[in-house]
């Protein structure tokens, strides 16, 4: 499993859950974990609820309006997720990427690797979190450099089908002309972006391994038999660029992961033993 942002955060939560108790146990884990984030965001919705407070701290950066850097997200993540676990006996292998400030590189970590900061880091939104320092250097949210990491992702497996579970809205209905929604659409642009990035650098890879001397390597028989499914939040959620990020309204996120069950069951309910078995046309987008 590939994923930065939330995306590493259910990875992990997922990896740790199943080291414990298997796929009962990891469902719990998300669960427990978004319900408390739900209900770290319950006490902090009072800032948005005054314009005075709020026309204050968005013109601060974390480091004013924090300067502890006191962080309920890591209390909550070092509670649910057992890192030693994941790191020696979970049995999915991970790929997390975080964003290396210095010169906007993503780095990747895998399980042997992984430390409660190394997901902080990938999950680090710099307008509302100090930078996370792994080995020395900060580092901010995976998002920005891949989104998920999928390159690296397919050389390190042997695996001939990928799902892509994209969260991020890439369309929006109107223009937005205030400050908090044209945040928002950059912000949307910037992650969705560095995904298409890296499926087009597939498809390109993919060709010049059918028409050039890659054609033999290992390399280059992987990415003819990659077949491509991408699963589309957007598709499935009515609204779902007019969304805040910071929305943890527990009715909200139960929402979201009920229609992404719906989405995945679909999906799934498509496929066939048949279908994945068989030679796959290269680089496949459904």
């Amino acid at each position: 499993m590939s994923g930065a942002s939330a995306g590493a955060m259910n990875a992990v939560l997922l990896a740790s859950g199943l080291a414990q108790g298997g796929a009962t146990e990891a469902r719990a884990t998300l669960e427990r974990f978004w319900r408390k984030v739900s209900e770290a965001g319950r006490q902090s919705r009072f800032l948005t609820s005054n314009p005075i407070l709020t026309g204050v701290t968005s013109q601060l950066s974390p480091y004013q309006f924090n300067p502890f850097d006191l962080s309920p997200l890591r209390d909550i993540l070092t509670t649910e997720v057992d890192i030693e676990a994941v790191c020696r006996r979970a049995p999915v292998r991970l790929l997390l990427g975080a964003t290396r400030v210095r010169d906007g590189a993503l780095r990747l970590f895998r399980n042997k690797e992984l430390t409660y900061d190394v997901v902080l880091a990938s999950a680090c939104l710099p307008q509302l979190h100090q930078a996370v320092l792994i080995d020395g250097e900060p580092h901010w949210d995976g998002g920005y450099a891949a989104n998920p990491p999928l390159i690296p992702l397919v050389t390190a497996t042997r695996a001939s089908t990928l799902l892509v579970v994209q969260i991020i809205p890439t369309n929006y209905a109107d223009l937005p002309v205030t400050s908090q929604a044209i945040d928002k659409r950059v912000n949307q642009i910037t992650f969705s972006n560095s995904l298409q990035r890296d499926l087009e650098a597939l498809s390109m890879m993919a060709q010049l391994c059918r028409e050039g001397d890659m054609q033999s390597s290992g390399l280059g028989r992987k990415l003819q038999r990659l077949k491509v499914h991408r699963l589309i939040a957007e598709d499935c959620v009515d609204g779902l660029s007019g969304f805040s990020f910071m929305n943890t309204d527990w009715d909200h996120l139960q929402h979201l992961r009920d229609h992404g069950r719906s989405a995945a069951d679909a999906w799934l309910s498509q496929q066939s033993t048949a279908d994945i078995a068989q030679s796959p046309e290269p680089l496949r987008s459904s």
